[in-house]
């Protein structure tokens, strides 16, 4: 189904920003609206847009997390550290 990955950013998107509520409607021709939910309606967040623009969209809204980093990422990040200050 294809508004799987925008429902999953939904859900990305209320699990970082606790203190909102965002839905996501579908218009007719298949574009993705984000709304959140002000008292008893919905308030429209953003313009009709299609499902790559919309993820995108989601995903930069709220609060990020910072991304994992293991033991190996951070020994990698230091070599390339050290090879852009020796070049």
């Amino acid at each position: 189904m294809r508004s799987t990955r925008a429902t999953a950013a939904i859900a990305r998107l209320n699990a970082r920003d606790p203190g909102h509520d965002y839905v996501m409607t579908t218009t007719r021709d298949g574009h993705f609206i984000l709304s959140e939910w002000v008292g008893d309606e919905t308030k429209a967040v953003t313009a009709p847009c299609d499902l790559e623009s919309f993820v995108a969209l989601v995903n930069g809204m709220g609060p990020q997390q910072e991304k994992r980093m293991t033991k190996n990422d951070i020994a990698f990040q230091k070599q390339l550290t050290k090879k852009d200050k020796g070049a």
